[in-house]
């Protein structure tokens, strides 16, 4: 029998803003039942539609401070002058559960987890071009042309960053882009490195039923 480590898996999903990371794992999470999304901290404003404990958990620049000193992150970065971090509530309980948790955090995030957690699952969401990417920033409507500049060149930085994770994936259209993160979930997770034990019979004990196999020497016979 092959036993499969029971623990949840944890995922890194990082990308620059607007290559459309959070719709990927939101779509992936609604369409499976084993996995769910952390929820990151952070000590910029909300923006138009998004909601206190379901997008971020907001608090000011003092309170996130003092929950570092606390020790409450699992990781945490500065982004565009702002804090985000993962509360490390809950994390543990899901993955002990064999749920999946999916964290979806800045490269600079990312890597702080890779130095911790090496054997977490890396994927790197990337738009099909810039192009694509400057129009889908123009298109939340929500930031002045100077913000869309800054987070542009962040951008071309982040992806530079591409070859330290371990998968990467293009999204061109939404349901494509979940298939291929679902597959290679699934890969992962069969990974040798990942099962913990193989107990088989033994060769003497198959080879012992095959000789008592009454029903064989029958078959044998017909022949």
């Amino acid at each position: 029998m092959l036993k499969v480590n029971g623990n949840g898996l944890l995922i890194v999903v990082s990308g620059p803003s607007g290559a459309g990371k959070d719709t990927i794992c939101k779509t992936l999470v609604e369409t499976t039942d084993n996995a769910w999304i952390s929820i990151s901290m952070t000590s910029r404003n909300p923006r138009n539609g998004e909601v206190e404990g379901k997008d971020y958990y907001f608090v000011t620049k003092e309170e996130f401070e003092e929950k570092i000193k606390e020790g409450k992150f699992l990781e945490y970065a500065i982004y565009n002058n702002n804090y985000y971090g993962t509360p490390k509530d809950k994390i543990e309980d899901y993955l002990n559960s064999g749920i999946d948790v999916i964290l979806v955090i800045d490269i600079q995030g990312a890597l702080n987890i890779k130095k911790l957690i090496p054997s977490a699952l890396f994927i790197f969401i990337m738009p099909p071009d810039m192009k694509t990417l400057k129009q889908r920033l123009i298109g939340r409507k929500t930031e002045t042309k100077e913000k869309i500049i800054e987070r542009f060149t962040t951008a071309y930085n982040e992806i530079n960053n591409v070859k330290k994770y371990n998968y990467v994936v293009v999204n061109d259209e939404i349901d494509n882009a979940v298939s291929k993160v679902k597959a290679i979930i699934k890969a992962e997770k069969c990974r040798v490195d990942r099962i913990e034990e193989i107990n088989l019979e033994t060769k003497e004990e198959i080879i012992h039923e095959i000789l008592i196999d009454k029903e064989f020497d029958n078959n044998e016979m017909e022949i």
